[in-house]
């Protein structure tokens, strides 16, 4: 488990990170979300020892990074899939980090064929694609077996087979009951992916909840209804405390209440329905809704209009 408490970092007048509180549960998969500048890299490295806190705490396990003896047989991350030596062979890069940790170096093979870089593990580090050193980065992570993980942006330059394979990867490592951290922009693999999320803004926790319970909340979500007798539904919903809207096909717009208390009312009442369906907001949609205060690089989209005349 990682467990940040009050966790704060201060870069002169800059508060990059302010009281920031959160846990990281094993067994899950935990996207860590927000708006550029929010404060996430900043938090990432902190949990790994590579900033100091001005402030608060974070712990791996019980413990700071820093108080680990061989930390890569305890946290595996991926921070930045370049910063390697070039002139190193793939095998060679893994073998100097297995050596520096005590782990086995007949490790090295076994993460570079399951991360599917068995026939590059003579190549230079220095001519890899990005998606290649990603896969690298992630070899790298594993080497140690251990039971925490941290990726930031792991599927940035892989190929869908190859996105696809990352997120069978990390739902395995966390259904061994590892905790695995993931931070990534791409909402749409954080949705398919993520159990858990952790969102942050301006270097505050915005929210701390499940994926299912925060796209619920989100004030976009409605239920579309067409009844042979709307206006008797409409008026008997509203009784129940709903807000209904008439669409300007007839259609109902409700809000406030459950698709199972909508089709138990119509039932109930022996109203015909000729329409019944939940629209829920995407997890991208409720993100833009819920950190739309703490955007500090927000687009000027003025521009685009002038041109486009739209």
């Amino acid at each position: 488990m990682i467990e940040a408490v009050a966790l704060s970092k201060r870069y002169g007048s800059v508060k990059a990170v302010d009281g920031l509180s959160f846990t990281v549960p094993s067994g899950q998969v935990t996207g860590f979300l927000g708006p550029n500048g929010a404060g996430k890299s900043t938090t990432m490295r902190m949990i790994l020892g590579l900033d100091a806190p001005s402030a608060g705490s974070v712990t791996v396990n019980g413990r700071p990074y820093t108080g680990y003896r061989r930390p890569l047989r305890e946290v595996g991350a991926l921070l930045d899939a370049k910063a390697v030596a070039g002139g190193r062979s793939s095998r060679n890069h893994l073998r100097w980090l297995a050596l520096s940790n005590g782990i086995p170096t007949s490790r090295v093979d076994d993460v570079l064929r399951q991360v599917g870089l068995a026939s590059a593990a003579n190549k230079l580090v220095g001519g890899f694609s990005l998606g290649m050193a990603q896969r690298l980065g992630i070899a790298a992570a594993l080497l140690g077996d251990p039971p925490v993980l941290m990726f930031d942006e792991p599927v940035n330059g892989l190929d869908p087979e190859g996105i696809a394979w990352i997120r069978s990867l990390l739902k395995a490592l966390a259904a061994e009951g590892r905790t695995v951290l993931l931070s990534s922009h791409l909402m749409s693999e954080m949705a398919l992916t993520a159990d858990r999320l952790v969102i942050i803004g301006r270097g505050t926790l915005i929210a701390e909840t499940t994926v299912a319970a925060l796209i619920a909340e989100g004030t976009g979500n409605y239920i579309r209804v067409r009844s042979e007798a709307p206006d008797e539904l409409k008026s008997l919903l509203l009784a129940r405390g709903a807000k209904v809207e008439t669409e300007a096909d007839g259609a109902l717009r409700v809000t406030g209440t459950t698709l199972d208390v909508v089709g138990g009312i119509a039932r109930d009442r022996g109203l015909g329905l000729l329409e019944l369906a939940a629209h829920q907001m995407s997890l991208e949609e409720r993100y833009m809704e819920l950190t739309a205060d703490a955007t500090e690089y927000a687009t000027d989209t003025a521009p685009l209009a002038a041109l486009t005349g739209k």
